[in-house]
């Protein structure tokens, strides 16, 4: 009986987790980084009646950027009232996914880029006080908060495209406002927190 190679990490598609979850981390970047625009425009249409050009949006961006599967009954009319308060929702994430957007760019400005934004002098810097070890310490720091900023948007998206799910008709689980309200009041207190400077 022919036996079939041992491959822990690889995926039916033979794609490498390492690769796939790049590759996720990369269309949850994008999709967070569109929700306040788009909530916003819902916001503004929706009630001019717009709220299925809204729906199809959203629609489109969770297929096209998340890669996810276009809806079960895709021809379901959603009212203006779910538009508007699925806006609302996304607009809360859309929010909160601005922290660690921020915190992506600070990797790459003051992490990847350090020594070209901050010309020194690096006596007090980490790291220094030359430019290299400075520029170093800036980039080794920033590695495991942008996994972490990574890891938050992975989530975010995963939330808000459950919550699109609802408006073409699939049960929502009774967790899912809640968490997403939960994740708007921690985005806050964190927000306050880093500017207070805690």
């Amino acid at each position: 009986m022919p036996t079939v190679p041992a491959t822990s990490a690889a995926h039916p598609t033979g794609r490498s987790r390492p690769y796939r979850t790049a590759r996720l981390a990369g269309r949850s970047l994008a999709y967070c980084a569109t929700l306040v625009p788009v909530a916003l425009f819902a916001l503004v249409t929706a009630p001019l009646g717009g709220a299925g050009a809204a729906v199809a949006r959203w629609r489109a961006l969770r297929s096209g950027l998340l890669g996810m599967p276009p809806s079960a009954t895709p021809g379901r009319r959603t009212g203006p009232v779910a538009v508007l308060g699925h806006a609302l929702l996304s607009l809360l994430l859309g929010a909160v996914a601005l922290l660690p957007l921020g915190v992506e760019l600070l990797t790459v400005l003051r992490g990847v880029l350090y020594g070209v934004v901050d010309p020194g002098p690096y006596t007090h810097s980490w790291g220094g006080p030359t430019r290299a070890g400075a520029w170093l310490a800036h980039f080794l720091v920033g590695l495991p908060l942008s996994a972490a900023g990574l890891a938050a948007l992975i989530g975010i998206a995963a939330v808000h495209q459950r919550l699109t799910r609802s408006l073409d008709g699939e049960p929502r689980p009774r967790w899912l406002i809640p968490t997403a309200l939960l994740m708007a009041l921690a985005g806050a207190l964190l927000f306050v927190a880093w500017t207070r400077q805690i």
